[in-house]
């Protein structure tokens, strides 16, 4: 709530914020002066008794006045961060009150004609805990944190929607609902207010299941593994088993007394009871677990970590340790690299991080970063903006600060200070020599993008969060001379030249922002006035002036709230053979909001937002600017990585194929899809850009994906995968993983507590890497095939299988290496003894071992058993306990998250130290075993080889068959409908309305 106060009132120590606006006569201090709160804002023909007219022609202004207050809130605590506006035309800030209330405006005159509007600060987030599945007839307590200055004291609850009649339920932050019947299930979310605005949370869904019906179906849905390259199945046709999985949903909790916003056990649905199944392959039977019946059972607890590395953006200088804040509390700090790892708080739906580099070489950078909410490790590249060198200003004089990047393009705004505005903390006023140093992001410059700080949000009176389209942000730093105290400046203005506005629309909504590093949004500083001026050119030109006062190191932003919003569905994958199986969790997909294709009124060179999402189990859904009269009006570039590792588009060139890219024609020519190297093929493939067309709701073929309008965002992340989508892939290399007890590197929560599980701990993963030197002129496949040593539970079972070809050495003809990953000894899931996995390396053809790493040698003879090694054709091991290093040609990685851990130790054993990384293989140093392989005949087929060429049949199959079913009139077969998933992994076995795809292929 905005408050509206006289000049009598503000000075007074004791006043207090009220909420009405009344007529008072105060005495103000010893100026001995009275001043009248209903007086009018003076017009711009004003005449000043006192003083002399401003440069805003909106009032008077007395240099030799100072006005000093405080701003109190009505329990007598300081209002802190407070604004005060001068009341005209449009809201003018004057300052903001330190964390005491405290603030002080120098040159307004006291002669009763000015009005101040104060604005209480806002306070940050709500966040609702609850909900879950319930039965019919139980209770469910919801609860609304929600926190900042001044304290929510009003609360309201919706129910899809609809706002829950605050009589009827009798809530404040807590609304309990008893006896639930069916029709309460769907989605509540809490609107929190105080005198400072209101905040709305996410939404919490709550499912409310019959007295009797199961919580957890008991039948396994479907789920099909890739079999290694030797174990082809004819009863199928194809390489692949259907060992079943669980759904993913919570269960009904058992009955607490008393009602709690959060059960002390979360249920899950799990694996309940599992069989074993052998599998015949080529000269022996493979062993596997297979999913028989689900059940309710209890979660599986992991932990929500997001790690990264901080650099700069112009050179990849790292952050080296700096400081990382969350709030206002330093959570961690960056390594001599900038890496760094943070753990997410249970609960969180938000996770703002601050980068300080305590040198002061960067800009501040805060940073909203997605994680994956179902446990796991996700990896962002932070880029951070050097500082500007600190330019020299006389503090007595006019100076000018221009704020644009591009050499051959005016600045886009220019900041004016004006003299005798620089004063210490303490207010006094500061003479003297003053080094400044702004830093401006410029938006025409498109590699700038991933510096965009926070995610470009604000949150509105009524709590909803709206997007904005920026025009550039700047950091200023002023300090005294000698560069030991920061300072502050008022009475800045921003002059905004009109003209890099290309859109009409925007000039009359820009705003000025500044960013709340705590909560990550945008707030509000002030409007823009429009002014006409020959400033530094001959012409007459139109700027957007606007008024501020820098206060702290915050950043600021040029700005426009922006409303048409839409989603765009991606999804990451492991290969080209796009299988729903082998989609991909955790993958970072960015998408950068350009300005309109040319012939469109607006820039083509310019960014607008910079956003960024992480792939789930059903892919994401990117939040974009979209257009449904021109679908030029906004264009996208959209890339992806992983652990750092960028992930390749579909090619666009030297033809569109729609069943590769996922989106069918016509609407797929509309959207414009373009890979980088669409015209040029040096440039790298890793992203591309289409028109961001709203889709017409009178086109069929646009309301199936991939874009989704804003209000249709459950459609997008429900969405199945036969929807249109946009794809990514991962060039992985050759090789495959296989384990006995089924297990999805993305999904934490697929982890069963099994003997013969590969990672025995949910929480704690362990990669182990040896690495392979193969003397011989052609690459081979190496296998690690990984069972159980020393413990009886699992003695002579098998844990898994490990596959991977080497790779050449670049310098070396005929040297080549593999990194092969085996199962680390230690304890089971029931932590009770440890197992010494008995591991056998084989490499594939005529190959003989001639050398083990003598360190390691010397490791395994001290600590027995030691394995028989009879068989120069391979090498068996009972692995280590230790963590071993480069030395002992042994790479040992533990982490919340597997993949990070098999990233990171890949990158160690690549390189051959225990320390760097690379992705270059340098196959003569930290070798733990060397084999020689002599030539295999030219008719010998790679295993890898002969993989992907049946991966490749069995993608056009696929995509011949899909066009085939969109291009049909007629209904589907039931055969179709049932045996759909099939499709992507049998030639034999699939048919659509008795027409056999094989004879269609050839």
């Amino acid at each position: 709530m905005d408050t509206i106060y006289s000049l009598c009132s503000i000075c007074l120590i004791a006043s207090k914020l009220k909420a009405d606006a009344r007529t008072c006569w105060e005495c103000c201090g010893d100026l001995g002066l009275f001043f009248d709160l209903s007086a009018s804002p003076p017009a711009c023909n004003i005449t000043c008794p006192m003083g002399h007219v401003n440069a805003d022609c909106d009032t008077c202004m007395c240099e030799d006045a100072t006005l000093h207050g405080k701003v109190s809130l009505e329990d007598g605590s300081p209002a802190a961060d407070a604004r005060v506006y001068l009341q005209t035309k449009k809201l003018k800030l004057l300052t903001v009150a330190d964390n005491r209330g405290m603030f002080r405006i120098p040159g307004v005159c006291p002669d009763g004609k000015n009005t101040l509007k104060i604005k209480k600060a806002k306070y940050a987030t709500a966040t609702v805990t609850g909900g879950g599945r319930k039965r019919e007839g139980q209770s469910v307590s919801l609860c609304c944190d929600a926190r900042g200055s001044p304290a929510p004291d009003r609360y309201l609850w919706y129910h899809n929607g609809s706002l829950l009649d605050p009589s009827l339920y009798k809530y404040k932050n807590n609304l309990i609902l008893k006896n639930l019947k069916r029709e309460q299930s769907g989605e509540y979310f809490c609107k929190a207010s105080s005198a400072g605005g209101s905040a709305k949370s996410q939404v919490a869904k709550l499912a409310v299941i019959g007295r009797q019906e199961a919580a957890c179906d008991s039948q396994p849905q479907s789920h099909l593994i890739r079999l290694p390259h030797d174990c082809f199945q004819k009863a199928t046709n194809s390489f692949y088993y259907d060992v079943g999985k669980c759904p993913a949903k919570t269960c009904v909790g058992k009955l607490d007394k008393g009602l709690r916003c959060k059960d002390n056990v979360s249920y899950c649905c799990g694996v309940s009871r599992m069989e074993t199944r052998d599998i015949s392959c080529d000269g022996y039977t493979l062993p596997t677990k297979v999913i028989v019946e689900c059940g309710c059972k209890i979660c599986t607890e992991t932990k929500i970590m997001v790690r990264g590395r901080a650099t700069a953006a112009d050179n990849g200088e790292p952050l080296r340790f700096g400081h990382i804040y969350m709030g206002n509390k330093r959570v961690s700090m960056t390594g001599y690299k900038g890496t760094f790892s943070i753990h997410v708080p249970a609960d969180m739906e938000r996770l703002v991080l601050t980068f300080v580099d305590r040198l002061q070489k960067f800009v501040n950078t805060t940073k909203v970063l997605p994680f994956k909410e179902n446990g796991g490790a996700v990896f962002h590249e932070i880029k951070l903006l050097r500082k500007k060198a600190p330019v020299t200003l006389e503090s007595t004089e006019t100076n000018v600060i221009s704020l644009g990047e591009m050499e051959e393009d005016d600045p886009i705004a220019e900041l004016e200070i004006p003299p005798n505005a620089f004063y210490r903390k303490n207010g006094e006023v500061y003479n003297g020599k003053v080094k400044a140093s702004v830093t401006f992001l410029d938006p025409r410059n498109i590699s700038t993008a991933p510096v965009t700080q926070s995610d470009l949000n604000f949150v509105d009176e009524e709590g909803d969060v709206f997007p904005l389209r920026t025009y550039g942000m700047f950091s200023v730093d002023f300090t005294d001379e000698q560069g030991t105290e920061s300072l502050n400046a008022e009475e800045v203005k921003v002059h905004l030249d009109a003209a890099q506005v290309k859109m009409p629309e925007h000039v009359q909504e820009m705003k000025l922002w500044s960013l709340n590093p705590e909560t990550g949004l945008w707030e509000e500083e002030g409007d823009f006035n429009i002014e006409k001026s020959t400033r530094r050119k001959r012409e007459e030109r139109t700027f957007l002036v606007g008024n501020m006062e820098i206060k702290e190191r915050r950043l600021f932003n040029l700005d426009v709230p922006e409303s048409r919003r839409c989603y765009v569905k991606i999804r990451a994958y492991r290969s080209e053979r796009f299988l729903p199986s082998e989609q991909i969790q955790g993958v970072v997909i960015s998408i950068i909001n350009m300005e309109p294709e040319p012939g469109f009124s607006s820039n083509p060179r310019a960014w607008g937002r910079f956003d960024s999402v992480v792939t789930g189990p059903n892919g994401a859904c990117v939040p974009a600017f979209c257009d449904e009269q021109n679908p030029e009006a906004y264009g996208a570039y959209i890339l992806a990585s992983m652990g750092g590792e960028e992930l390749e588009a579909v090619p666009s060139a030297p033809k569109l194929n729609p069943v590769a890219i996922g989106v069918p024609q016509p609407y797929l020519n509309k959207l414009n899809y373009r890979r980088t190297d669409h015209e040029d093929s040096n440039i790298k493939k890793t992203a591309f850009s289409i028109n961001m067309a709203k889709p017409s709701p009178n086109s069929p073929e646009e309301n199936n994906g991939p874009i989704y309008a804003y209000e249709n965002l459950s459609e997008c992340e429900e969405a199945p995968h036969s929807a249109a989508h946009f794809r990514f892939y991962r060039i992985e290399g050759d090789r495959y993983d296989y384990n006995t007890v089924p297990f999805s590197e993305d999904d934490l929560m697929s982890w069963t507590d099994d003997y013969l599980a590969w990672w025995p701990k949910p929480m704690e993963f362990r990669a182990c890497y040896i690495k392979v030197k193969i003397n011989g002129p052609q690459e081979v496949n190496v296998r690690s095939r990984n069972m159980g040593g020393t413990h009886p539970r699992t003695i002579g079972k098998l844990y898994g299988i490990r596959d991977v070809r080497s790779i050449r050495d670049p310098q070396q003809r005929d040297v080549s290496a593999a990194c092969l990953e085996f199962k680390c000894s230690g304890m089971l899931f029931d932590q009770d003894r440890v197992d010494r996995t008995l591991v056998k390396v084989i490499p594939q053809g005529n190959c003989r071992r001639v050398s083990v790493n003598s360190m390691l040698h010397e490791y395994l003879v001290n600590h027995l058993p030691m394995a028989t090694n009879n068989d120069t054709s391979e090498y068996t091991m009972l692995a280590p306990l230790d963590p071993l290093g480069h030395n002992y040609g042994i790479y040992t990685v533990t982490d919340q998250d597997p993949r990070i851990a098999k990233e990171i130790a890949l990158g160690r054993c690549f390189d051959g130290t225990s320390d760097g990384t690379s992705r270059t293989m340098k196959s003569d140093v930290g070798v733990g075993l060397t084999f020689t392989c002599s030539e295999r005949s030219p008719r010998e087929q790679s295993i890898f080889q002969s993989q992907r060429n049946l991966g490749h049949i069995l993608f056009i199959a696929t995509a011949f068959l899909r066009t085939h079913m969109l291009n049909r009139t007629e209904k589907p077969c039931g055969f179709v409908r049932s045996m759909w998933i099939q499709l992507e992994f049998s030639l034999a076995s699939c048919l659509i309305c008795q027409e056999n795809p094989r004879s269609m292929i050839a």
